[in-house]
């Protein structure tokens, strides 16, 4: 059976405790010991050195005066006879043989441990020898004192400690036991507020104790995830219900038609029923792929984004433009190449789904241009999209980048859309490492969006070629006085156009990579289709036909 936290915590906690106080009990006594047996011989030494002072003054009485039984003194000359001894001392034999006597003599020992039987005493005895007397009269002081009240004390502390240490362990687990049940209280109320939770499948709160500690602060985390989860629990039953709303409809559509071509019968128009049963699959797929790519958002493990590369501007505007008829789309490209930093199919499926968006909503016209954005900070490239549409209004602008949010009647099911184009546009250009903001156009609605700058990449040049019909003249561009075509805006020949104006006509770029002149302003023979830039300006034109 696997115990408690509690019991656990209190198990090691007395244990723990024990051991301190089992090692301070060795501490206690051992320094109880030494701190005796040091006044044991500094009594000792102090009767010594009385006796010594009285030796030197030749006025030794005999018997010598000692206070307590527990003392004997002897004096003992260079011979090893007794000069003069306590009352209770033995007068004959020295408290120490020769050997010991020697040692001091020498200078090794001035303190001998002794049994007390060896000299009447119960218990050790501790000796303490002091010289004595003239130069011409060496003697020798010796003082025996027993140390058997220091063993008594000791033993009597040890009683003590033996008897109150279980009581004191005793008492320190109940205290634990209610100190630990007191502090693993509000995580008990944590675990049963969670249960409540979990069981009533409700939303709610675990309670916060009133303590500002570690436990606070672990349910106030916990209470923001709880947060967080029911926030997501939330969206998900919001986006499966929205979801499932907007895959009924086409769905609904198409049983219908098939249900009223199924009563029609031979008088069926099938191939206008197959054209609308294939409005609506198209439809359907549209959504689902909205749908997935937003999921691919939401992955946290889904991997990284695709490499990003430079893109220029006026290339990705004309190949989103070219999409949509000439009206109500209108295209300002930039007047000089602009380039960013993006994916080309993510940064061209933010402009399709903008355009598509103010198409559907617009009046009369649509503006989509670009230009350069700030330099001050991070340095961007500014792309705008603006309709003369019913706009928006401030405070609902943040909520036109949630899925599903449609607005008003104008933002419909039925005018093509289903919320979720500005919710992929928003997620896209943040993996982009840009913004998008949405603001007023008067009347209208315009979204702009700052893309990162990119570096224009190395362009890779035709070879040269020479003229037909002009053997003698040098390759175009080998001449080493000339300047490199291509590598400044203000250049004749552009590394991305085809052909070049000047005072006697064109040079036009033909298909098979020859330089064409022009003086009609007609395509040369052979020339590919492309743009066309006026000598000294670095705005592209498109190249009519």
């Amino acid at each position: 059976m696997r115990l408690s936290l509690r019991a656990r915590l209190m198990i090691i906690g007395v244990s723990g405790l024990a051991a301190a106080l089992a090692v301070g009990g060795l501490v206690l006594i051992g320094a109880l010991g030494y701190a005796l047996e040091r006044t044991v011989d500094t009594e000792a030494l102090k009767t010594a050195e009385a006796v010594a002072r009285l030796a030197g003054e030749n006025a030794l009485p005999d018997p010598l005066p000692v206070a307590g039984g527990q003392v004997r003194v002897q004096v003992i000359d260079g011979q090893g006879r007794i000069r003069a001894a306590s009352i209770d001392a033995d007068r004959l034999v020295p408290m120490l043989y020769p050997a010991e006597l020697q040692r001091f003599r020498d200078g090794e020992r001035d303190r001998f441990y002794l049994p007390g039987r060896r000299l009447g005493l119960s218990g050790p005895v501790r000796v303490v020898a002091v010289p004595a007397g003239p130069s011409n009269d060496p003697q020798t002081v010796l003082v025996a004192k027993s140390t058997a009240d220091v063993k008594h004390s000791l033993t009597v502390v040890r009683t003590i400690l033996l008897i109150s240490f279980p009581l004191l362990h005793i008492a320190l687990a109940a205290v634990a036991w209610r100190v630990i049940g007191a502090t693993l209280r509000p995580v008990e109320a944590l675990r049963a507020g969670a249960e409540e939770i979990t069981g009533g499948a409700r939303p709610g709160r675990l309670p916060l104790p009133a303590s500002h500690d570690e436990i606070h602060r672990l349910a106030v985390t916990l209470n923001g995830m709880l947060g967080r989860l029911e926030s997501a629990r939330a969206r998900q039953r919001t986006f499966v219900a929205d979801a499932a709303h907007e895959l009924r409809s086409p769905l609904a559509n198409m049983r219908t038609q098939l249900e009223v071509a199924q009563r029609l019968g031979p008088a069926t128009d099938w191939p206008a029923v197959a054209d609308d049963l294939l409005a609506d699959t198209q439809r359907l797929s549209r959504l689902v792929d909205d749908l997935l790519l937003l999921a691919r958002f939401d992955d946290v493990n889904a991997g990284p984004p695709r490499a990003a590369g430079p893109v220029e501007l006026s290339e990705l505007m004309t190949s989103v433009a070219e999409r949509y008829p000439a009206a109500p789309l209108r295209v300002v490209p930039p007047r000089f190449p602009l380039w960013v930093v993006g994916e080309p199919d993510a940064l061209a499926r933010i402009l399709a789904n903008l355009v598509d968006n103010a198409v559907r909503h617009t009046t009369s016209e649509v503006l989509l241009e670009a230009g350069p954005g700030g330099w001050s900070g991070p340095a961007y490239h500014l792309v705008t999209v603006t309709d003369d549409g019913p706009g928006i209004p401030a405070e609902e602008r943040d909520r036109v980048f949630d899925r599903f949010t449609r607005l008003d009647d104008a933002r419909a099911r039925d005018a093509g859309g289903a919320g979720l184009g500005l919710a992929i546009v928003r997620q896209l250009v943040r993996r982009q490492g840009g913004t998008v903001t949405l603001s007023d156009a008067a009347p209208g609605l315009r979204v702009e969006v700052r893309l990162p700058v990119g570096e224009r990449p190395t362009a890779v040049r035709p070879p040269a070629q020479r003229p037909p019909g002009n053997d003698d003249e040098p390759p175009l561009g080998d001449d080493d006085d000339q300047p490199p075509l291509g590598d400044d805006d203000q250049s004749p020949l552009r590394d991305d156009d085809q052909s070049v104006s000047g005072d006697d006509g064109q040079l036009a770029l033909r298909d098979d990579g020859q330089l064409a002149l022009r003086d009609d302003g007609q395509r040369a023979p052979g020339e590919a289709p492309g743009r066309s830039v006026q000598t000294g300006s670095a705005r592209p034109t498109t190249a009519t036909e």
